[in-house]
């Protein structure tokens, strides 16, 4: 088994190759992980798509072969040819899919650097996976430590603190336009996540925010939870707020434009258009007064940000190397574990038997059978003490397997699936 990660995001695609990766539904997520699964190469596969990256997090038999039958999937998907998206993928084997699986849960890949939604996203993308039974064992373990990897990164460093995702850049460049935001009226459309952090920046940075929604109930749920009033409009007045209000943040799942260049009128004030969706909302649109800005043209402050937190993301980088080694050094331990386990049982089973004999015939005496078992159970135990901690130490080593291998074959013992199954990622009910 190898680990591999084929990675697509703003470091090797431009938006418009994203959008057409992107999986905007869970019937498509579904449908592709269904196909690569069913090839032989791959047993388990992961699938995180946001605005920013689309990741395939797989457990294959051979990389090189399941790297290239995943991409020919993804050009299916697509419409994208193959040679021109087999050389933009970032292709991560083994220890070097850990560590990119790692920097991008503790968001050191991301485009702002320190955001905190994209744990939260891998999470959602390992449950789905989970739920469907198209990861149960390898990916699981890996998941359950870049998540452990990502709360060290938290914790030994100021990324995860601040407002930093793709939502408050825009805010931010917003209101770097603006200047004085009083009274600003600013629209947001869609009703998930990320409009739901679009209204907490803008509202804190004074707008006067108004939402729609093609789903007029959740917009309500959504404006409902913040203190301060947040309009809500029917979605059939959106071509009318595009020329009456001067800031518009869309980010719903559409995949398709919902803005074109038949909705837009001349207006005689300046409007400043942030589409924060992949696949884009707004189409190619030209307008004299009108400025667009698509993620990828919200850099500049992406840019800021990442000198600010150039220090810190050495030190968390540094956190994401020392536990990519410790993940492996895990994994191999899992190996010597049950054997460790079944010496000891071994051993249970030869006092067992030789004391029943012994009893049986009359070498002992049934009363003293307890002191006799404890007697035992002391010999064993200090017997096996050394050979248990010198293979826990070969777990750390290279030839772990080999020795291992000869260990089980020289004291006839089973390998033991449940005691493996118990090292399943304890991450999977977290919010």
């Amino acid at each position: 088994m190898s680990y591999l990660s084929i990675s697509f995001s703003h470091k090797n695609t431009d938006i418009q190759t994203r959008e057409k990766l992107a999986f905007p539904s869970e019937e498509n997520k579904d449908r592709f992980l269904k196909q690569i699964l069913d090839e032989d190469l791959v047993d388990e596969a992961i699938l995180l798509s946001t605005c920013n990256r689309v990741e395939i997090i797989a457990s294959v038999l051979n990389t090189d072969q399941a790297s290239k039958n995943i991409i020919k999937k993804l050009c299916a998907y697509s419409g994208i040819d193959f040679e021109n998206l087999y050389d933009r993928a970032d292709i991560y084997e083994n220890d070097g899919a850990i560590h990119h699986l790692f920097s991008v849960a503790s968001s050191l890949d991301s485009l702002v650097i320190g955001e905190t939604q994209i744990v939260g996203q891998l999470k959602d993308a390992f449950r789905f996976s989970l739920a469907k039974k198209y990861c149960e064992q390898n990916l699981p373990r890996a998941l359950h430590y870049s998540f452990k990897c990502a709360a060290a990164v938290r914790n030994a460093t100021s990324l995860g603190t601040g407002s930093v995702s793709v939502a408050s850049t825009a805010v931010a460049k917003a209101k770097e336009i603006i200047g004085d935001t009083c009274g600003v009226k600013a629209l947001v459309i869609g009703a998930g996540e990320m409009s739901e952090l679009t209204i907490k920046h803008l509202l804190s940075s004074g707008f006067d925010v108004i939402l729609t929604s093609r789903d007029i109930k959740k917009a309500q749920i959504l404006a409902d939870t913040y203190e301060e009033h947040v309009v809500v409009e029917e979605y059939s007045n959106l071509e009318k707020l595009l020329s009456e209000v001067p800031v518009m943040i869309t980010a719903t799942a559409a995949p398709y434009p919902i803005i074109t260049q038949e909705m837009t009128t001349e207006c005689n004030f300046n409007r400043y258009w942030f589409d924060i969706a992949v696949p884009r909302d707004i189409d190619e649109i030209e307008s004299a007064d009108l400025e667009i800005y698509s993620v990828d043209d919200l850099q500049d402050i992406v840019d800021s940000n990442m000198s600010l937190r150039a220090h810190q993301a050495k030190t968390g980088y540094s956190i994401v190397n020392k536990m990519s080694l410790e993940f492996f050094e895990w994994l191999k331990s899992l190996e010597v574990e049950p054997v460790i386990k079944h010496m000891y049982l071994k051993g249970e089973e030869i006092i067992d038997k030789k004391v029943k004999t012994a009893i049986k015939k009359g070498f002992i005496s049934s009363s003293d059978e307890e002191n006799i078992r404890k007697l035992c159970q002391t010999v064993i135990t200090e017997y096996l003490h050394q050979p248990a901690t010198k293979l826990k130490c070969i777990s750390k080593d290279m030839e772990c397997d080999i020795i291992v291998g000869t260990v089980q074959s020289v004291f006839g013992l089973k390998s033991d699936a449940n005691m493996l199954n118990k090292y399943k990622c304890d991450h999977t009910n977290e919010n």
